[in-house]
């Protein structure tokens, strides 16, 4: 019989016990530690995420109607004006020295209206007389025809003269317009955003100047957003549009919808939505970006867990994975998603009503393994 050396067998003796320590390892795997929670059913809130710009409602650039130098400017920049305040006022002398001249053209034409009132007055007298010396026979035809010609001719002077005012009158209106548009003034309510003007310079008129000023109205505000061409049927004139700004972290805020595009955009087939957002406190401001989300309806009864929770999850395929507790053991299981309401995601099958699944601690599970409740998520 042959035999082995000492040292061979014990070695060979180590190696099988280092095996069996292995296979014990394994089959004693401990539990992984996780939170466990309940699936239960809410309200579900479905809207459209959507992110756009915040703009003033009302809001005008201030131009000079007529050209001139700036004789005085009235604000500063960031005040707030009423409608109808000065603002500045341009230089305009000649236009005040034609409108003397024209109240002056008034004044001498009312004179010769006077003066025409008084030949007719006294040519029909002298018709009247005429008329009388001819039946008494002592004036001739030709006294009375004469007499009828001067009566038309001072009835013609007369309203000669009545034109004359008529025309004074509108040349001084229309110098008291060219001279109150010397004086520029605010259209609407608001706050002073842009002044570029100062006292000396030399404005231009409407058609070709640059504005002078821009008064906004922050009070009410518009958003515009897009939304994609798959959601735009869901949108409707009058539904809540809830928003927040990065610089009012924490504060949440509404709109509704007044006006939807009746096309959309051929750039990227979106559809431009716009929201009114009632502004009275004037937090916010116009060219803040805002993202937030058309509420397009509400659900109740919707089985809602955490999108942390999910794995492998498509959106448009509508699936995701996640792990529920069998007992001690985690079982994956596939379920089909539906819609998001912030961190919220609706499941619509795979999940039931009073279900435990996990919650936290489910990164690194495998199908099967082991669980321990480190506690309870609610």
């Amino acid at each position: 019989m042959k035999r082995f050396p000492a040292t061979l067998i014990m070695l060979a003796a180590l190696a099988l016990l280092a095996g069996c320590n292995k296979k014990q390892e394994v089959a004693v795997k401990p539990p992984m530690a996780v939170e466990l929670a309940t699936a239960a059913t809410a309200e579900l809130t479905e809207g459209i995420e959507v992110t756009g710009t915040l703009e003033p409602k009302f809001s005008a650039d201030v131009k000079t109607q007529i050209p001139g130098l700036v004789k005085e400017v009235y604000v500063t920049q960031w005040v707030r004006v009423h409608k109808g305040q000065p603002l500045a006022r341009i230089d305009v002398a000649e236009a005040e020295a034609l409108t003397k001249r024209a109240e002056a053209a008034v004044v001498a034409a009312r004179a010769q209206l006077a003066q025409s009132q008084v030949s007719l007055a006294r040519a029909e007298r002298e018709e009247a007389r005429s008329l009388k010396l001819k039946e008494a026979g002592l004036a001739t035809q030709q006294a009375v025809d004469d007499s009828r010609t001067e009566t038309a001719a001072a009835r013609a002077r007369l309203d000669s003269s009545k034109a004359q005012i008529r025309v004074a009158e509108e040349e001084v209106h229309q110098t008291k317009a060219r001279f109150a548009k010397g004086l520029v003034t605010a259209p609407l309510d608001g706050v002073v955003a842009l002044r570029d003007v100062n006292v000396g310079d030399l404005a231009s008129d409407a058609a070709a100047g640059k504005p002078i000023f821009r008064v906004v109205d922050n009070r009410i505000l518009n958003l515009t957003v897009t939304v994609p061409s798959a959601d735009s049927a869901r949108v409707k004139v009058g539904q809540p549009l809830e928003f927040s700004v990065d610089a009012l972290p924490g504060k949440t805020f509404s709109g509704k919808v007044m006006f939807i595009n009746p096309e959309l955009s051929a750039a990227d087939r979106s559809l431009k939505v716009v929201a009114e957002v009632q502004n009275g406190t004037e937090q916010l401001k116009g060219g803040l970006f805002a993202k937030g989300r058309i509420v397009t309806g509400k659900r109740s009864g919707v089985v809602q867990i955490p999108r942390s929770v999910l794995a492998n999850y498509d959106t448009g395929q509508q699936t995701a994975t996640l792990f529920v507790a069998d007992g001690q053991v985690a079982r994956q299981r596939k379920v089909t998603t539906g819609s998001t309401n912030g961190t919220l995601v609706e499941i619509k099958e795979g999940l039931k009503t009073g279900e435990k699944y996990v919650a936290r601690g489910g990164f690194t599970l495998r199908d099967g393994d082991r669980i321990a409740l480190a506690g309870a998520a609610k």
